[in-house]
């Protein structure tokens, strides 16, 4: 696979003058495509909307629009305006083969056309680009040269080439794409998609009418699997999504800063993040979580039996008439009997609706009772009739009476305060001691005053959901699943409930005593039972010694997942040091020494409780330290983090410290063994751990 080597066997002719130099003519084909792009973002921004819009609103609608337009339109310099190119054997889509053209196509992360309307640049979405990504020597696709460039900053330097359909040429390794996904990292998660492997494109193309689950191990690109998914499907349903949004959801802020630009540098900025804690917190109410549970407390309460506690209680709040309800208009009275009131709550109840839709529909039965009435009585009302004696003061005042507004806040206020009330609606689905661990010791005097945790804040969001229903998004994709809860899933269940999802985990990274056992289990809370499960399990970016090291961890946290595998040819730098207790410190400082004479990003992860201690040594070394979600720079490369937030992250080099510490710091043997099995798995390209205590027996 030559790099930087003559285009002999170019299969379309180019009059280029340049065609003798093939990487000056790449270079000359990216300075006219990056001037094509500043003349598209031009002509968008000369654009006089003045007389456009038929109004205020219309007209600043459609300013956003464009803004957002001229923003997807920047030309980002340190970013490849194309990545590859593809030279078609045959015209794509021709009929027959026979006297189609060849065509040749640069493949980029946005279209760019030229002031005549030609493409440029393809954006890899489209279909034509396909091939780029799933092509072989086996199955060529009617693809006679596939050509991968690489890039230093924003210039161009070398390009490698596969001739796919040439027989005498064998399946090769391509290097630059070896080194792309090696390179050292500075900064932000950044986007793949000059990367994307075969079994990758595979998940990131599927429809959007089905919900589909990847089961990833460490290093396998599950993250930017699932956000260049929703960048194809705004690609493919753009205008549905416009309507219904997408939305992407992480465990923490971190994260989500970690993540934050690279559906940007695809051009899409409209495209909302979220943790679950933003999802379910509801300000209006006065509600934040400002408290803790225990783990007991917190994975009962993130049982999804909840969800029938609570139903049982907020139906406890209608109570059958015991008067009827006489409706005065003009000089008639209508009367409607308490035994046909109860007749239609009962209705209602056995239809099992919303509690606020059923409340709603309630007045509108009596006052249809009241219209059959005046019709035998010889008069003929219409709807507006109707509507008005939905609306008469009778009404309203029997309505309220049978089927009273409730406060979601208030209801699980009282579930969790009131004893003799939690134990009426639990029985026979939580027992005495777990109603006892859930009840609080010092109850809230008030919605606003109480200490609510975030658990609590998912049962007042299902809470809230029972009495209106909860809008559902177009799409969610929810990274880091395998840590939510069975209420957890129900609330994000109900933000895509008429949508689809992407769902993104690795059961063997689950970290929380409520960690789901298995994909199935979760997908039924999450409302999508029968989706589609993936396992990803090639590794992309962790390197072979030390995705084999921290699978040692697997039998005894994850016994039925399959041991990933790494592609890369570089084992990475490895080491286990074993030191005097005393020297740990030390030790580690020297560790984070011996790491930052590489080139990227370095991550010291500890168990959070050796935090304060390591920040403390560095300082004294000084060597400066960031905290995760700042970002790194060539001045500031290290980053101390607690075991606890490194879940998603990735840094070049890693010093793990102290191993058991990590273990202890769970709750239980399993989760820790788990949170060590992610903290082993950071590293891009080498890992150190520096340990005072025993390994863990199963790394021993």
């Amino acid at each position: 696979m030559p790099s930087h080597a003559p285009d002999h066997a170019d299969p379309l002719s180019d009059p280029n003058p340049q065609a003798a130099d093939p990487l000056a003519r790449e270079r000359g084909h990216l300075t006219d495509s990056r001037a094509a792009l500043r003349a598209m973002r031009a002509d968008v921004e000369a654009l006089d909307l003045r007389d456009v819009a038929a109004n205020w609103v219309n007209a600043a609608a459609l300013q956003h629009q464009v803004s957002e337009r001229i923003k997807a339109l920047a030309d980002l310099a340190d970013t490849p305006l194309f990545f590859g190119r593809l030279d078609y054997l045959h015209a794509p889509g021709a009929e027959t083969a026979e006297g189609a053209e060849g065509e040749r196509f640069y493949i980029g992360r946005r279209h760019v056309h030229d002031a005549d309307g030609d493409p440029m640049v393809i954006d890899w979405r489209a279909p034509v680009s396909q091939p780029f990504y799933q092509a072989s020597k086996t199955a060529p696709m009617d693809i006679a040269l596939r050509r991968r460039f690489g890039y230093t900053g924003g210039e161009l330097t070398a390009y490698e080439d596969e001739r796919l359909s040439d027989p005498t040429e064998g399946e090769q390794t391509s290097k630059l794409l070896q080194s792309e996904i090696e390179r050292p990292r500075v900064g932000p998660m950044r986007d793949i998609v000059a990367t994307i492997q075969p079994e990758q494109d595979e998940i990131v193309r599927q429809g959007i009418g089905g919900t589909i689950c990847v089961q990833g191990a460490p290093g396998t690109g599950k993250t930017a699997v699932g956000l260049h998914r929703v960048a194809y499907l705004l690609y493919a349903h753009r205008e549905r999504l416009a309507r219904s949004g997408t939305l992407v959801i992480g465990p923490n802020r971190s994260f989500l800063h970690y993540i934050e630009q690279v559906l940007p540098a695809l051009g899409e900025l409209q495209v909302a993040q979220a943790t679950v804690e933003d999802l379910v917190t509801r300000p209006a109410l006065g509600v934040e979580a400002r408290g803790t549970d225990s783990a007991d407390a917190a994975r009962i309460k993130g049982d999804a039996r909840l969800a029938e506690v609570l139903r049982r209680a907020l139906r406890s709040y209608v109570t059958a008439p015991t008067e009827p309800c006489v409706v005065v208009r003009g000089s008639r009275r209508w009367r409607v009997p308490a035994y046909e009131l109860e007749e239609m709550v009962e209705e209602l109840l056995t239809r099992d609706i919303r509690y606020g839709a059923a409340r709603e529909a309630l007045p509108q039965r009596i006052a249809h009772a009241v219209l059959v009435r005046m019709e035998q009585a010889g008069e003929a009302p219409d709807d507006r009739v109707q509507d008005a004696v939905a609306r008469n003061a009778a009404v309203k005042a029997a309505v309220k009476a049978v089927w009273p507004p409730v406060d979601p806040a208030k209801l699980v206020l009282r579930l969790l305060s009131d004893a003799d009330f939690l134990a009426e609606h639990a029985a026979g689905v939580l027992d005495a001691d777990e109603q006892k661990t859930v009840l609080w010791t010092k109850p809230g005097r008030g919605v606003k005053s109480a200490k609510w945790s975030p658990a609590d804040l998912v049962l007042i969001d299902e809470a809230a959901d029972l009495i209106e229903r909860t809008p559902s998004l177009g799409h969610v994709v929810l990274d880091e699943a395998q840590d939510l809860s069975p209420m957890q899933y129900r609330a994000v269940g109900r933000r895509c409930s008429t949508g689809s999802a992407t769902v993104l985990g690795d059961i063997a990274q689950g970290t929380t005593p409520w960690a789901t056992a298995s994909w199935e289990e979760a997908l039924t809370h999450l409302g999508k039972d029968g989706a589609a499960i993936e396992e990803l399990t090639q590794g992309f970016r962790v390197p072979r010694e030390v995705i084999a090291y921290a699978s040692r961890l697997l039998p005894a946290i994850a016994p039925g997942l399959t041991e990933a595998t790494s592609i890369r040819e570089a084992a990475g730098d490895f080491s286990v040091r074993a030191v005097d207790p005393a020297d740990l410190d030390a030790a580690v400082i020297a560790a984070c020494h011996d790491a930052l004479t590489h080139e990227g990003s370095v991550g010291l992860i500890a168990a959070d409780a050796r935090v304060p201690a390591l920040a403390e040594a560095l300082g004294a070394a000084g060597l400066t330290h960031l905290s995760p979600g700042e970002e790194t720079s060539a001045e500031a490369r290290l980053t101390l983090v607690p075991a606890t937030l490194a879940k998603g992250l990735e840094y070049d080099y890693v010093v793990l410290d102290e191993p058991a510490a990590v273990v202890d710091g769970e709750p239980d043997e399993r989760t820790g063994l788990r949170r060590l099995y992610v903290s082993l798995t950071r590293a891009v390209s080498g890992l150190t751990v520096v340990h005072g205590a025993a390994l863990p027996e199963r790394l021993s």
